[in-house]
């Protein structure tokens, strides 16, 4: 993943492009999900929904590590120009969807073996609006949802709400390398 000071990074800035929903830089979290899926490689993920991605650092992942699919959705459409530099720069593509939570439809979901998200649920007025997303991708038939968040008090009331619903794991996780990360991922099996 690019950092501020890549080179291509700083041309997408001088050519205006600004995320404004905090999409504006590789969130650790992302390293969380990135190496949850490594040690524990999905079943299904030919098709996959990366929602909230930002600069998109675990759909790109999937896309190189698992040879998937990848719809890259985020909020915010500045934070596309950063994500295609750093999906040029690893040789993949992912196709973008501007979009909020609550607009993804459950025919939408429908199309996905796998959602991932990272630090998506940051604000009291988020929790809402990731359940019942996560709910509509639970009707939708999604294979395996995976949420990673620095275990903010937002994240984890969501999460203790897909707990006591979709018998959901809460997984507390470390990284140490390439960058150091501790959090937490929200891990639904629908199967």
């Amino acid at each position: 993943m690019p950092t501020a000071s890549h080179p291509d990074i700083r041309r997408v800035k001088r050519e205006g492009n600004y995320p404004s929903i905090h999409g504006n830089k590789l969130w650790k979290s992302s390293c969380l999900l990135m190496d949850y899926l490594k040690q524990n490689p999905p079943e299904q993920a030919k098709t996959v929904i990366d929602v909230g991605c930002g600069w998109g650092a675990s759909g790109i992942w999937c896309a190189k590590k698992l040879g998937s699919q990848v719809t890259s959705v985020d909020a915010d459409p500045d934070v596309f120009p950063f994500l295609e530099v750093a999906a040029d720069l690893n040789d993949v593509s992912t196709t973008a969807l501007v979009s909020r939570f609550e607009k993804l439809t459950t025919r939408q979901l429908s199309r996905f073996d796998m959602l991932i998200a990272a630090d998506i649920c940051f604000w009291d007025e988020l929790v809402d609006p990731v359940y019942n997303m996560v709910n509509r991708a639970v009707r939708a038939g999604v294979k395996q949802i995976i949420i990673a968040d620095p275990e903010r008090p937002t994240f984890h009331e969501m999460a203790a709400r897909c707990v006591e619903r979709h018998c959901a794991d809460v997984i507390e996780w470390e990284t140490r390398s390439p960058i150091k990360a501790r959090g937490a991922l929200l891990v639904i099996q629908n199967a």
